[in-house]
């Protein structure tokens, strides 16, 4: 096993950790969930550029006669990179003392302030940053709006 099998191996397990937590865990977390909402996917050029690469590297071990393991990590790679970028959902999750949002927990008494604007996006003013939350379907927005008024 070269050094390159293990790093790809790590990478592997990280994003398959991140995926798991994301998937499974967070939602668990600080109690019952009240509500879930999903939230508008970033721009996926990024994805298109990291699938790219990989492809470009699997290309390069194919002709460079590369090991088979090798081979299989970086389709394993390809698999994890297609599920975060286009499968995966980002989304926001609201429960009883504070909620999730890009898998940070963000206690309720430090909004500040909110606003919502003109193209539906909800601004939660907190200390020191605000957060936008864009999400999918805007109609989400009124289900936001009675779970914030009750943990208030």
């Amino acid at each position: 096993m070269t050094m390159t099998d293990i790093v790809l191996g790590l990478f592997i397990a990280a994003l398959l950790a991140f995926a798991l937590y994301d998937e499974f865990i967070m939602p668990r977390r600080h109690g019952k969930t009240l509500l879930a909402v999903p939230l508008l996917r970033r721009s996926r050029t990024d994805g298109a550029i990291f699938i790219g690469l990989l492809a470009i590297l699997i290309y390069n071990n194919t002709t460079t006669g590369g090991t088979p393991l090798t081979m299989w990590l970086l389709f394993t790679l390809t698999l994890m990179g297609v599920y975060l970028f286009w499968i995966r959902a980002p989304k926001i999750i609201f429960k009883e003392q504070g909620f999730f949002f890009a898998n940070v927990w963000i206690e309720y008494k430090r909004i500040k302030g909110m606003n919502l604007s003109e193209d539906g996006v909800l601004v939660m003013q907190l200390e020191q940053r605000r957060l936008l939350v864009r999400v999918r379907n805007i109609d989400d927005l009124e289900r936001i709006y009675p779970v914030l008024l009750k943990t208030q």
